[in-house]
């Protein structure tokens, strides 16, 4: 029988933790293991967890310092390797947000049908105290449906892990996630479409707390340049791994001209020589955009320098 292990980091999060867990415990299809990561918490998450560990299959693994929520995620994933056979099943919890009962249920039945290996739910959107501001994340946030692996490959991202079940077979691509990796779920989900690819359903599974503690919430501080630079990493880390070989050579060649375009890009004034690429690659390079003539203007932008971006139109 499939099992399914939910992994799940915690950092000072007593004041929805328990909402979150009360969550796991209503599920219709109950988790068979639950393993936390503690990254170091000084208020009473540690104590909340231990409440909780004869009402779910839970096992606590207590850092001492805190180290970011990477690198907890990655020994949680380490711990249920340990465990799980390929034809397990992992999802991703994050300690503030509320699962809807059918979550479990929902996900197994949806990626047990299709031969990918990560599915992702939407999500209502909740508030700091828990009124719903949005039906659809997806919706709330613009966020696309569905990213190419070129799209992905470019440092767009779409998913979020606390919408997600992957199959476990995945682990042994993902596991070491690189120190490079922004977040466990963008690695993650670089895997799963380099490999058998992922599909996204339209149906909620949980409530998505958006509050000032948020780790990721929507969208995030970087400049316009230094979103660039962290492409520009994400995109020489992923050519520094083996899953770089074994993209396919199309891939391959679109994986390192654009990093030398964005390298280009940071140091040039104009890079004229590259419309045509831009052309070709638009809808990789802006999958955000869906209508037509809405990527005239950014095909044409795509050629400025970042420095005269900078200096000409108020970019930083």
């Amino acid at each position: 029988m499939t099992k399914l292990c939910v992994v799940m980091a915690t950092y000072n999060g007593e004041k929805y933790l328990s909402q979150m867990l009360d969550s796991l415990v209503n599920q219709t299809r109950p988790a068979d293991s639950v393993i936390v990561v503690d990254d170091g918490s000084t208020d009473s998450t540690v104590k909340i967890l231990e409440r909780y560990t004869g009402t779910l299959p839970l096992k606590t693994i207590k850092f001492e310092h805190n180290q970011g929520h990477r690198i907890a995620f990655a020994r949680a994933l380490e711990e249920a390797q340990k465990t799980l056979t390929e034809n397990d099943l992992i999802a991703l919890a994050d300690q503030d947000d509320i699962w809807l009962p059918e979550k479990h249920e929902l996900l197994i039945r949806e990626i047990q049908r299709h031969n990918v290996d990560l599915i992702l739910g939407d999500a209502n959107v909740i508030d700091a105290e828990g009124r719903k501001i949005a039906d659809s994340w997806r919706t709330f946030g613009s966020i696309p449906e569905h990213l190419s692996l070129r799209a992905i490959i470019t440092g767009f991202t779409n998913v979020t892990g606390c919408m997600v079940i992957f199959r476990a077979s995945l682990l042994k691509d993902i596991l070491p996630i690189p120190l490079e990796a922004p977040v466990h779920d963008q690695w993650i989900t670089f895997c799963a479409s380099a490999r058998n690819g992922y599909i996204s359903i339209n149906h909620p599974v949980i409530q998505y707390r958006i509050h000032d503690s948020n780790a990721i919430g929507l969208g995030h501080s970087h400049t316009w340049t230094g979103n660039l630079k962290l492409n520009l990493q994400w995109a020489k880390m992923i050519r520094e791994t083996r899953h770089f070989l074994k993209l396919k050579q199309d891939d391959q060649k679109f994986l390192n001209d654009y990093i030398g375009y964005v390298e280009k890009r940071l140091s040039k004034i104009l890079l004229p020589g590259y419309l045509f690429w831009i052309l070709r690659n638009s809808h990789s390079l802006y999958p955000h955009i869906t209508k037509k003539y809405a990527l005239i203007p950014r095909v044409l932008y795509g050629i400025i320098g970042a420095k005269l971006a900078v200096k000409l139109m108020g970019r930083s």
